[in-house]
């Protein structure tokens, strides 16, 4: 401002001493010494640690934080960083550090290195600023639940025994799916297939915990913890235990059709009392299929007043659908769209045999139109001797109640076909000595599984897919395979595949 109002102003500038050493000049500082001078004489770096030796298993991967914290860390990354610098103690020493970085080396070498800048006050309140590597040497020693696998795979501390008492194991499917997907079982010495459920064995208590911790957060559970004595010591006063959870599942699954206690429909508004399980996560989704009312149950108060299933989805029976009208618009409930619609249909197994046929109300409106083929529950053939059924006295029992949509015909055209995805498994011990028939039972629930999967999104918002390396379509196969079957978009693989691209996908696979 000054200069463009024409005033004369003096220029400051910054007087120059010479080193008091060498005798160059430079502009003053405390020590009156320039940087080359004071480096020789000061070395701000004398003390601080330059070699360091870090503890690693190669079993899991981690490393000792004394006295006996593991910390899991990728190389060069942001948590091998923090906790390379927590070694140095730089604080202790009186440094500041200013920048830290890593220096490649090679990943078989067991070598990490480091580049550190760090900053002191020295001689008379000069700041001097210094750089230095840090080499630091990894000594593999496995940890303690390590050491015990390796000593005796066998050699378990906890147990999760994962048991739900229904017919099938299309819920295992699920859960198994979603324990990949979050790596909720990495910790597992070994897994073992039971005829009702799975075994999970830990080498440590916690991370048994964590795990029933896990299943309680995708699955209504309830569960009970027991210990046994193994060994104890007298003189340290020290107890060894085996713990075991028992995790029970919920009996009630999806698509299944459940009559609810007068107790338990008076409190969720007098729902039903006969309604459609829609959805289970940690709590279960109950909808009315003749008024589209809907409601949550979650796990405590399940249990609180337990209760199974009429009919499950074992015993859906296919219907032909000759005449659909609606009754109200299409609505969306809970993140599902539903359509109220009288509906004329006819069984399957009756059809060109009698001329029996029901007039019902179904949820299904807006999907169904006449000439599909829908799977219900047939009420009126049904022998049911359930409870709580006969606690209502003047319930009108509707002759058939519709679930889903049916594409069995439209899947005749790609049976043997393979599909363009496949999915994971898990690493179990099976036992091979089972029944021919047992394991075609099982065969035949998986491949209803993954058709449950094709059929609803929202079943597989939380599953991995990945592709099926060997399909390979053909121009007649997409000309001659029908339109209306439902199928996974190639969008959803593919960014499976980015994600998973680097891991060895054909391991563990089955389609």
């Amino acid at each position: 401002m000054a200069e463009e109002a024409g005033m004369f102003m003096v220029h400051q500038t910054i007087g120059s001493v010479l080193c008091c050493k060498c005798g160059i000049p430079m502009q003053p500082n405390a020590a009156n010494m320039c940087v080359k001078c004071l480096r020789s004489e000061v070395d701000i770096t004398e003390g601080l640690k330059k070699n360091v030796i870090l503890l690693h298993c190669p079993e899991c991967d981690t490393y000792l934080d004394p006295p006996s914290t593991r910390i899991r860390a990728q190389l060069e990354s942001r948590e091998l960083m923090a906790f390379c610098l927590k070694k140095l103690k730089l604080k202790s020493t009186g440094v500041t550090l200013v920048n830290a970085e890593f220096i490649w080396t090679e990943p078989h070498s067991k070598r990490i290195k480091l580049r550190v800048r760090v900053q002191k006050e020295v001689l008379h309140g000069a700041i001097l600023e210094q750089a230095y590597v840090i080499e630091y040497v990894q000594q593999d020693q496995m940890c303690d639940s390590c050491t015990r696998v390796q000593a005796n795979p066998d050699q378990w501390v906890a147990s999760v025994q994962l048991r739900q008492h229904v017919a099938h194991r299309r819920t295992f499917f699920y859960l198994e799916q979603l324990i990949l997907k979050h790596d909720a079982a990495v910790r597992a010495i070994k897994i073992k297939q039971m005829d009702h459920g799975i075994d999970f064995f830990f080498g440590n208590r916690s991370h048994g915990v964590k795990f029933v911790e896990f299943v309680g957060k995708v699955a209504p559970v309830r569960s009970r913890d027991d210990k046994q004595l193994v060994s104890h010591d007298t003189k340290s006063n020290n107890y060894n235990y085996k713990h075991t959870f028992s995790v029970e599942i919920s009996p009630i699954c999806r698509e299944d059709l459940v009559c609810l206690p007068p107790r338990v429909a008076v409190s969720l508004g007098n729902l039903g009392p006969l309604v459609i399980c829609s959805k289970v996560t940690n709590s279960i989704a109950l909808l009315d299929p003749f008024t589209l009312r809907h409601c949550f149950l979650d796990a405590d108060q399940y249990w609180r007043t337990p209760f199974k299933s009429l009919l499950t989805s074992r015993q859906l029976v296919e219907y032909i659908v000759f005449d659909v009208d609606f009754i109200s618009p299409e609505v969306n409930i809970g993140g599902s769209r539903y359509a109220l619609a009288d509906a004329t249909v006819a069984r399957m197994s009756d059809f060109g045999k009698n001329d029996t046929m029901f007039n019902i109300k179904t949820h299904l409106g807006h999907i169904l139109k006449p000439g599909d083929y829908a799977l219900g529950y047939d009420l009126h053939g049904a022998n049911s001797n359930d409870m709580e059924l006969d606690k209502y006295k003047n319930l009108v029992i509707p002759e058939a109640i519709l679930v889903k949509k049916s594409y069995e015909e439209k899947r005749q055209r790609k049976r043997g076909k393979p599909r363009s995805w496949k999915l994971k498994s898990l690493n179990m011990e099976v036992d091979d000595t089972r029944a021919r028939g047992d394991q075609e039972k099982m065969n035949s629930e998986y491949e209803q599984f993954l058709r449950d999967l094709e059929e609803n999104p929202e079943l597989r918002f939380n599953v991995s897919l990945y592709r099926n390396k060997e399909y390979q379509p053909s121009e007649m196969a997409s000309m001659t395979d029908g339109e209306d079957i439902p199928s996974i978009p190639l969008e959803e693989l593919l960014a499976d595949l980015e994600i998973n691209d680097a891991e060895d996908e054909d391991e563990g696979m089955r389609e």
